[in-house]
């Protein structure tokens, strides 16, 4: 038994869950025809025609986001692209420069290894002028003291002086050889 608490009366009660009577089953199916009725039309007017609103919203953001990455990507590769040919062309113009730059230097230590050879060239015949000189001088000399040489010898020896014209000739005959 249930007790009434406002007048403490007892009231009978009717055993189990409301829910599950069956006297209550008409009222329970129209309140959840009308909740579902009213949860319905709230869904197709309010909220779904905002959900598909956030969703085109969406979409379209993220083809916008889509098209500026491609339009971005498109341009960093047209920028990679003039960066690889700008790199070429620097190392064509690179190369360019050393090949001129050791074609110059080529060029100069020929010029200066020319010189150099011509006055090493000139410096060997003026050398050689030089010492040809001093060869005939000794040679010269060489004769003159071998003869004095040959006269005092044969002079030592001989007890007698050498004739001069045969102490030359024999010399000369001496050096021929």
């Amino acid at each position: 038994m249930a007790t009434n608490t406002s007048s403490g009366t007892q009231v009978p009660s009717k055993g189990g869950f409301p829910a599950f009577r069956v006297e209550t089953y008409g009222s329970q199916l129209l309140w959840l025809a009308i909740a579902f009725g009213l949860l319905y039309y709230l869904m197709s007017r309010h909220i779904a025609p905002r959900i598909g609103g956030i969703l085109e919203d969406r979409a379209s953001r993220i083809a916008s986001d889509l098209a500026a990455a491609q339009t971005m990507k498109a341009e960093a590769d047209a920028a990679t692209a003039s960066y690889e040919k700008s790199l070429a062309e620097a190392r064509a113009n690179a190369q360019a420069i050393a090949a001129e730059t050791k074609a110059k230097i080529t060029a100069e230590a020929d010029a200066e290894r020319k010189t150099l050879e011509a006055k090493l060239a000139a410096d060997l015949s003026t050398a050689e002028a030089t010492i040809a000189k001093a060869r005939e001088s000794a040679m010269g000399n060489v004769r003159s003291i071998a003869v004095e040489t040959a006269q005092a010898i044969v002079e030592r020896l001989a007890g007698a002086s050498a004739e001069a014209s045969r102490v030359e000739a024999a010399v000369d005959a001496a050096l021929k050889r």
